[in-house]
């Protein structure tokens, strides 16, 4: 396929490309136009097809194909409602992926909306990433806090690696130690490492509501406020377990250190190449 044509195609999807509410979509009867179809009933075999595929892959095909009337004017200047559907990239690319393949539009727009689901999956891995750094750079100033807060109102804080652990045992119901074997963290490293956003947010919650308490009952002894985020965590593990999750069957997250050095490998890579995409 010539540059030219490529180009061409490129500015035609990207054109037809519209949002709403933050979500970017296309319409049915440019797509058909765009993939080279003519007749409107043909077009809706090959929906029909990407629906099927949608389906099958264990999405919701109402999320990615809804229906919608769409205005047009006719020949004597009148006005009437046809169908149309709401297309979400991902929909785009099933009824690429479904159409006659001896179309060059068909063999573009399969190659374009794969590269461009991809690159949302990309935007959305690195914005989860960030979230995770973020919780645990929030937990690691939520425990410095506790740690104050307990020499601040105790005289010492030497016991502070112990009220964690406790806490641990009481959100997990297993030892630290245990869930460092479960989920394979090297015995110099912190289990927070390697715990997955939720059980950040859960342990820092936990830890927040310990802050306060023993700031708001002036709690003057490290026994009570071991109690406390004995508590809290125990309070939060019955909160996750009644929404279904079990905070010692999730899998381990990734090394959170690498992460970082990823994400900051990144900035690095997008501050050099601000139009290049993290591969």
């Amino acid at each position: 396929m010539k540059t030219e044509i490529i180009q061409h195609l490129t500015d035609s999807f990207e054109d037809h490309a519209q949002e709403a509410d933050g979500v970017e979509y296309w319409l049915a009867r440019d797509v058909q136009h765009l993939l080279g179809y003519t007749k409107w009933d043909n077009f809706l075999r090959v929906i029909s097809k990407a629906k099927t595929a949608c389906e099958v892959s264990g999405h919701d095909v109402r999320d990615h194909f809804a229906d919608v009337g769409k205005m047009v004017t006719l020949g004597s200047g009148s006005q009437r409602e046809i169908d149309d559907l709401m297309l979400t990239r991902f929909a785009c690319y099933l009824i690429a992926q479904n159409g006659d393949p001896g179309k060059q539009e068909i063999a573009f727009a399969q190659t374009y909306f794969a590269i461009q689901t991809r690159r949302a999956e990309l935007i959305e891995q690195r914005l989860l990433e960030a979230e995770r750094l973020v919780a645990r750079r929030k937990l690691t100033e939520t425990e410095k806090e506790l740690s104050s807060v307990i020499y601040e109102q105790t005289g010492g804080n030497q016991d502070f690696g112990v009220i964690r652990s406790k806490g641990d045992k009481a959100l997990f119901g297993r030892s630290t130690q245990d869930m460092k074997a479960r989920w394979k963290v090297p015995d110099n490293r912190p289990l927070a490492d390697f715990a997955p956003t939720i059980i950040l947010k859960a342990k820092d919650f936990a830890t927040e509501i310990t802050i306060f308490n023993a700031r708001e009952h002036a709690m003057r002894t490290e026994r009570q406020i071991s109690a406390e985020h004995e508590h809290n965590n125990a309070a939060v593990r019955a909160t996750l377990l009644d929404r279904g999750i079990r905070p010692e069957a999730l899998k381990p997250a990734e090394d959170i250190k690498k992460v970082e050095r990823r994400l900051a490998a990144d900035e690095r890579k997008s501050l050099e190449n601000p139009d290049r995409l993290p591969e």
